[in-house]
């Protein structure tokens, strides 16, 4: 079946196509012709409407699912129909189940069930056995079985030791670490950023500086390693200021910022409404500015959605006894997209498109002809409202349920497969 995408702009920085209006004719999955006007075939999919943009296909670089193990929150088939309908054509699957990503057949699951998917899925191995921090997982064997990178997800390197001993190790393989940065002996029972809503709330809260120190930590033993090292996500202008001294002295490392981190404040907590309890919690409006100044000025690689799904047990509870996370794959580009005029748009695609992929050193799509189509087609001016009907995860723990949103993702095409909203 052919597919022609009619009328839109093309957002693709390198690209002889960026910012051109132009037609573009997809054939048995790959793209055969673009031109500034295309006569419509008689048999295929015509997709066109007012101001439509295309990107190469959409990567997110951190989402969970609950499968294997607590497949009642999420399977691989809910998580993949999110992401396809927010955008995506990749993504990454950190562990946070049960089992963990310890061992091979864990990888070998997950590639084996995702296979020839509409999305297409890259597991992570962990960097340590259960996420404890302390002894070394099969790295190598994970990375023969197809792991891309390793993480512990949430769980931040506690042993400076076991991180400066897998640094050495990842390094040896060429490979990469992603790590969550959190110092737990200052953020401890922590339920929200630290500041003058968690003190108004009565609520423990987690310093910046929690973040701080730890990154800073982290970002001394790479210097010291070589290597790798990709932060999953940062919250603050002072992590800001250290990823930034660190590119400076050209030490190998990325970093990635949650959706949620660049829209949402910690004023958002005001009613004790635990879809907002995340982590990294949502800080003020002053690192939201400069979280959204580090992104378009490139100290920031990638924006994840950090996607979390949690059941009505885990999360319809006190807000001390409530899960940190929320679901986020169909709202976090539509949520940030608000809040960009268009001619501002190269380099949160690039955020969420090429950067991902270098991260990860995989092939990056490209809209060319001849190149197999890896397209996402979304609008600015188009609206929809994310209820529980337009929901495709199996958890509803999202803080943006009943919100309409301004932008949207018209859908997705990768290869002879697509999803259209």
């Amino acid at each position: 079946m052919s597919v022609l995408l009619k009328q839109v702009k093309v957002i693709s920085p390198g690209s002889e196509y960026h910012n051109k209006v132009v037609d573009i004719l997809i054939e048995s999955g790959k793209i055969t012709e673009i031109k500034k006007n295309i006569s419509e075939k008689l048999t295929g999919k015509v997709i066109q409407g007012e101001q439509l943009l295309v990107s190469i296909g959409w990567f997110d670089l951190q989402t969970t699912s609950g499968e294997p193990g607590f497949e009642h929150k999420e399977t691989l088939n809910s998580l993949i129909k999110s992401a396809a309908s927010g955008g995506f054509t990749g993504i990454a699957v950190h562990s946070n189940n049960q089992p963990h990503f310890n061992h091979k057949s864990q990888i070998e699951y997950i590639i084996s069930n995702t296979k020839n998917k509409v999305v297409d899925v890259y597991p992570l191995g962990t960097i340590t056995i259960d996420e404890k921090g302390k002894e070394l997982s099969e790295m190598y064997d994970l990375q023969q079985s197809g792991s891309c990178g390793f993480s512990d997800y949430k769980h931040a390197f506690k042993d400076a030791g076991a991180l400066y001993r897998a640094l050495q190790y990842a390094n040896n393989i060429n490979s990469l670490l992603m790590v969550h940065c959190n110092d737990e002996t200052l953020s401890n029972g922590g339920m929200m950023n630290e500041g003058e809503v968690s003190t108004k709330l009565g609520l423990k809260g987690m310093p910046a500086f929690a973040e701080e120190i730890n990154l800073e930590r982290n970002l001394s033993i790479l210097e010291e390693t070589g290597g790798k090292l990709h932060i999953n996500s940062i919250s603050s202008k002072g992590s800001v200021d250290l990823i930034k001294k660190a590119k400076s002295k050209e030490l190998n490392v990325t970093c990635g910022v949650s959706a949620f981190n660049l829209v949402l404040d910690d004023s958002s907590l005001l009613e004790f409404d635990s879809h907002f309890k995340l982590n990294p919690p949502l800080r003020t409006k002053k690192d939201i500015a400069a979280l959204r100044s580090a992104l378009e000025s490139g100290i920031i690689d990638v924006v994840i959605s950090d996607h979390c799904p949690h059941d009505v047990e885990s999360k319809d509870l006190e807000f001390d006894l409530a899960e940190f996370g929320a679901v986020n794959l169909q709202t976090a580009l539509p949520s940030v997209l608000e809040k960009y005029e268009e001619k501002d748009l190269s380099q949160l695609i690039e955020a969420i498109t090429t950067n991902p992929r270098k991260v990860l050193q995989i092939n990056i799509p490209k809209i060319e002809i001849n190149e197999e189509a890896n397209l996402t087609i979304f609008s600015q001016h188009a609206s929809f409202s994310f209820d529980k009907k337009f929901n495709l995860s199996l958890s509803d723990n999202s803080p943006y349920l009943n919100k309409t949103f301004q932008s949207k993702v018209i859908g997705i095409i990768n290869g002879t497969k697509n999803y259209f909203n």
